[in-house]
C-alpha cells in the first residue's frame, strides 16, 4: 500500500512505556551463526508484551496512526521500487557494500551478490553459505572483506559455533577473491582480539588496509583479554592477500575510555570501537566507541592519531556508527539506545535518546575539535513491539546541501537534511509496519544506503529493498556516479 501522507501527518503521542531493553548457500549443512551477547548489535527478542501494550498496537492501526502489520507506507516522494525475499541464506541480514553493478549484503549465515544493472529487477548471482555473525562486508578491487565476531569451532566456512572460553575457537576477519563475482574464493583469514564486530577498509593501491572493530572483553576468554582499548590494523596486499596479517594494535583510550555505570548510569563503558568511518580524501576517520566518539588522523593508516574525543553522557548511550559529510566540517553519530533489541522511538523514550548527534568540527589539524550542535531522532510513531533504532546510513552526494539516507530497523528508513545542523529535518520516509502485535522482533532496514540514483535497504527479515527518490532537494544526486562504495569508507563524490 502507498500511503498519501506526507511526512508532517503521522505523529502521535503513543502513552506507553517502552520495550526491554568459495561455499555456496546449497551447501546448507554447517550450524547458524549465534552473536556473542554485547550491547551492540545483539539479535533478540521479546516474548511478549503486556494485554495493554498489544491492545495500544492494535488501536493505533485501526486508527490509521501506524501502519498495519506488515503494510508499507511512505512519503510521496518515495517509491517502493522492488523487494527480494531471502532465500538460502536465513539468517539476519546486515550492511551493505556496492562494485559497479553488483550489491552484496551480509547475512549472519554468509553473504549474497545481486546484480543491480537494473535496479527494478534484482538478480542474484551467488549466495555464500560462510556462517560467523555480524558478517559485516567491505569490497575493494577484487577483495571481498568478512567480519566474524561469534565464537566459531575454526576460520573455515564450514565452522560451527564454540564457546569463546575455548582457546581453540576463532574469530576475525576473512577475504574473499570476487574476481568472478559467481563463484567467490575463499582466500584468507586473520584472527583478531576479540573477534571483528565491523570493519573499515582504507584502499591503497598495492595494499588494503583494515580496521577492526570490536569489544566487550573477558577473563574467560584466551583471545579476548582486557583491556581491550584499541583496533586491530590489517594490512592486506592485494597480489597476495593469503599474506593478511596484523601490523598493529593502537590504543585509543590510553585512560580506559568512558568508565559507564556506576559513573555515568545508562551509559556503556568503552572496551573498543564499534564502528569507524574513514574520509580517506581528508586522512580523517571518525570512530563511534561505545561510550565515546573520536576524531582521528590517518594519515599514516598504521598509526592512527586522536584529534579529539567526546561524551554524551545524559542522552547517548551506546555509540554506534558515524558519517562524515562532505566538507568535512560536519560529524553524525548514531546512539544505538537498546542494544538494537528494543523499542525506543515512541514518545516515552523521547527526541533526544536514541537519536543522532550532530557535531560540528572546528578549528584546524591537531587543533581540530568536535562540538556538539543538535539531536535528530524520527518523530514517525512507532508500537511498543516494533524494535526501533538509528543504525546505517549514508551521504545522498548534493553539492551545498548535507543530506542523508538512514536505516531505523522497523523504524524504516528516513531521509533526512542536516545542512544547518542545529535545525535537522526529515524530508522523506518508507517504512513497513509491525511485524507482530503480540511480541517485541528484531525486524526492518539494517542498511539504507545510497547508491548509483537509488536508494538500496536490507531488511534484518524482509530482504533486499530498493527505492526511487524523487525530490528536487535529493534530484541532484542521480547524476553522482560512483565505480564501489563502502560507506564506511566514504568517497570524495565530486571527483567522479
Amino acid at each position: 500500500m502507498t500511503s498519501l501522507h506526507t511526512t508532517s501527518v503521522r505523529r502521535r503521542r503513543l502513552g506507553v512505556a517502552a520495550a526491554a531493553a568459495g561455499l555456496f548457500a546449497t551447501l546448507l549443512t554447517a550450524g547458524p551463526a549465534a552473536a556473542t551477547p554485547d550491547p551492540g548489535d545483539a539479535a533478540t527478542t521479546r516474548g511478549g508484551v503486556s494485554a495493554g501494550e498489544q491492545a495500544e498496537a492494535r488501536a493505533a492501526i485501526k486508527s490509521g496512526e501506524i501502519p498495519g502489520v506488515d503494510e508499507i507506507v511512505h512519503s510521496d516522494n518515495i517509491e517502493h521500487v522492488t523487494n527480494i525475499p531471502k532465500d538460502a541464506l536465513q539468517g539476519l541480514n546486515t550492511d551493505l557494500a556496492f562494485q559497479g553493478r553488483y550489491a552484496f549484503a551480509g547475512n549472519y549465515d554468509g553473504f549474497r551478490i545481486f546484480d543491480i544493472g537494473n535496479p527494478k529487477k534484482p538478480k542474484t548471482v551467488a549466495q555464500v553459505l560462510c556462517p560467523g555473525s555480524q558478517n559485516d562486508i567491505s569490497v575493494s578491487g577484487n577483495l571481498l572483506f568478512l567480519s566474524t565476531d561469534s565464537s566459531r569451532s575454526d576460520n573455515s566456512c564450514a565452522s560451527t559455533t564454540q564457546p569463546a572460553t575455548e582457546k581453540s575457537s576463532w574469530e576475525g576477519m576473512k577475504v574473499f577473491d570476487i574476481s568472478d563475482k559467481r563463484n567467490p574464493k575463499y582466500v584468507a583469514a586473520v584472527e583478531t582480539a576479540c573477534g571483528s564486530h565491523t570493519h573499515t577498509i582504507i584502499p591503497e593501491r598495492k595494499d588494503v588496509y583494515v580496521y577492526v572493530s570490536s569489544y566487550s572483553p573477558n577473563a574467560t576468554f584466551p583471545d579476548c583479554q582486557p583491556p581491550h582499548d584499541g583496533i586491530s590494523v590489517i594490512k592486506v596486499p592485494r597480489k597476495a592477500p593469503q599474506d593478511a596479517r596484523i601490523v598493529n594494535f593502537p590504543v585509543l583510550f590510553p585512560d580506559g575510555g568512558n568508565p559507564g555505570a556506576p559513573d555515568n548510569p545508562g551509559v556503556s563503558k568503552t572496551t573498543g570501537c564499534h564502528d569507524i568511518t574513514v574520509l580517506p580524501s581528508k586522512d580523517l576517520a571518525a570512530g563511534a566507541c561505545m561510550g565515546d566518539g573520536l576524531l582521528f588522523s590517518i594519515k599514516d593508516p598504521e598509526n592512527p592519531k586522536i584529534i579529539d574525543r567526546v561524551q554524551d553522557n545524559v542522552n547517548f548511550a551506546f555509540w554506534h556508527s558515524a558519517s562524515f559529510n562532505q566538507d568535512a566540517d560536519k560529524v553524525v553519530f548514531t546512539d544505538e539506545l537498546g542494544g538494537g533489541g528494543a523499542a525506543t522511538c515512541n514518545d516515552e523514550i523521547g527526541p533526544n535518546r536514541g537519536a543522532d548527534g550532530i557535531y560540528d568540527i572546528t578549528g584546524k589539524g591537531d587543533k581540530r575539535k568536535l562540538v556538539f550542535r543538535s539531536y535528530f531522532k524520527i518523530d514517525r510513531p512507532q508500537a511498543d513491539t516494533e524494535v526501533c533504532v538509528a543504525h546505517n546510513g549514508s551521504l545522498i552526494p548534493v553539492k551545498g546541501r548535507d543530506l542523508m539516507v538512514q536505516a531505523w530497523y522497523q523504524g524504516g528508513v528516513s531521509v533526512w537534511d542536516f545542512t544547518d545542523s542545529s535545525k535537522p529535518k526529515e524530508i522523506a520516509y518508507f517504512e513497513r509496519g509491525p511485524v507482530s502485535t503480540d511480541a517485541v522482533t528484531t525486524a526492518g532496514p539494517w542498511s539504507a544506503y545510497y547508491y548509483n540514483g537509488y536508494i538500496y535497504s536490507n531488511d534484518i527479515a524482509k530482504g533486499f529493498d530498493v527505492l526511487k527518490l524523487d525530490d528536487r532537494r535529493t534530484d541532484p544526486a542521480k547524476r553522482v556516479r560512483l565505480p564501489e562504495l563502502n560507506v564506511q569508507t566514504q568517497p570524495e563524490y565530486f571527483r567522479h
